[in-house]
């Protein structure tokens, strides 16, 4: 059973000592257009937590985790990728919701997300071909275009092209997972279509060679982004929040650019989607780490996608969230500041300055200047470099779970090779599963 004095310790060592409450641009509210109102402008951004029970379900683990960042004030709660489809998972530990089997263990992880005052959104994915070999899968993809991440490659599956029924029945599957996360008890949903998964794959002329009506143009290769969002949309409620995650660029060269990403967004615009979320990406260019591949200055930055975020939030008719390396108080409230003539975003997302402190938000409520020290690894191999750096972030997330504080940095190589050797027992686990319930 997870701790809940131990969940809850930070917060009240922070409400015991807070000044009057503080009138931050940070801690205005947000209403979105279906009614939803998010309590500020912070967001629990997704990471994903490679920590699910045994049945790929969210378990005490997972409920501890989210219960401190529950209490530690953000407005808004994004889970890890939750799986449409048990046969794809980014990871052995990962998370899936494709019936309603596991219904109550859901229900409950949402209760324990929405228990802090804040909204709880699930985040809906599906890898495409950022999938384990491990997993024993076969991988799909736009094309059969597998990663190129040099010595790393041979870690993921080979992917084959998708049939025309494939792409409809992971349209499906989204609109699936979307009813029953409402059904759970969440707020809303976030499609994923950023970071070099598979609705990503489909916008990426890199990955998607296709010759039907799924590829070629931007708008065939939009097609499977829009077609989904339109059946996620029919598939639940009218004021259930239905937002979407978009690369801002894929930081490769000849991939999904700016230019692609400012079209896709003037569609997104005629969807009625009640946020819009921008990152960028993918694992062969992780400039969501500061770290792309395309050797642009975004890696130098804190608050890597603002400018770009500025830009898409002119155009944009729904509210723009924006994500990636914020970790200070002063960055996070300019970029949610007019400047020139270009407005302000209206969310920010702060992932891995909150597996440090998950009470972040709430420090700085209450007056503290918090900045959080995330020193970058300066390796040649940026792969390497970025799946150590998630070995890091991971090992802190079970850490915060259990109530422990890292009081030293974990030596980033160790850390990636005791994380190899976990994602191998869990995928042995993950088969084991597979074979039983004979999928």
């Amino acid at each position: 059973m997870f701790n809940e004095t131990a969940a809850n310790a930070p917060l009240r060592e922070i409400g015991d000592a807070a000044p009057a409450p503080n009138r931050s641009v940070l801690f205005e509210p947000l209403s979105l257009r279906r009614g939803a109102v998010i309590p500020n402008r912070i967001a629990k951004a997704a990471m994903e937590e490679n920590m699910a029970d045994e049945g790929q379900v969210p378990g005490q683990a997972l409920l501890a985790l989210y219960q401190r960042w529950a209490q530690g004030g953000a407005g808004l709660l994004l889970t890890g990728n939750v799986m449409i489809d048990a046969r794809a998972l980014t990871g052995p530990g990962g998370l899936v919701l494709e019936d309603d089997r596991d219904l109550p263990l859901f229900a409950r992880w949402a209760t324990v997300m929405k228990s802090g005052g804040g909204q709880a959104w699930m985040q809906i994915n599906h890898p495409g071909r950022q999938m384990a070999a491990a997993m024993g899968q076969q991988a799909v993809a736009p094309s059969a275009v597998p990663l190129d991440l040099g010595s790393l490659s041979k870690m993921f599956a080979q992917p084959r092209a998708m049939t025309q029924a494939e792409v409809e029945e992971i349209i499906a599957r989204f609109a699936r997972t979307a009813a029953l996360a409402e059904q759970a008890g969440f707020d809303g949903v976030q499609v994923h279509s950023a970071h070099g998964y598979l609705l990503n794959q489909f916008l990426s002329p890199l990955v998607n060679q296709r010759t039907d009506q799924w590829g070629g143009s931007l708008e065939n290769r939009a097609r499977a982004l829009l077609e989904t969002v339109r059946a996620v949309r029919a598939a639940v409620s009218s004021d259930f929040v239905v937002s979407v995650k978009l690369n801002s660029a894929d930081f490769q060269r000849g991939g999904f650019n700016g230019a692609d990403a400012t079209q896709v967004v003037r569609w997104l615009n005629d969807l009625d989607i009640d946020l819009l979320e921008l990152s960028g990406g993918s694992y062969e260019s992780p400039a969501m780490q500061g770290s792309p591949a395309d050797g642009s200055s975004t890696a130098a930055r804190e608050a890597y996608f603002v400018d770009f975020a500025r830009d898409i939030a002119g155009v944009a008719t729904m509210p723009v969230m924006v994500t990636g390396g914020i970790r200070r108080r002063a960055v996070a409230e300019a970029a949610l500041s007019p400047q020139g003539d270009r407005i302000g975003v209206a969310m920010l997302g702060i992932a891995t300055a909150m597996t440090v402190e998950p009470a972040l938000p709430a420090r700085w409520r209450a007056g503290e200047s918090l900045e959080i020290d995330l020193p970058g690894l300066g390796w040649k191999n940026r792969s390497l470099a970025a799946g150590a750096t998630m070995a890091i972030a991971k090992l802190r997330l079970r850490r915060i779970a259990a109530g422990k504080i890292i009081k030293r940095a974990p030596s980033p190589m160790l850390t990636f090779i005791g994380d190899q050797l976990r994602t191998r027992r869990l995928a042995k686990r993950y088969r084991a599963w597979m074979l039983a319930v004979n999928r």
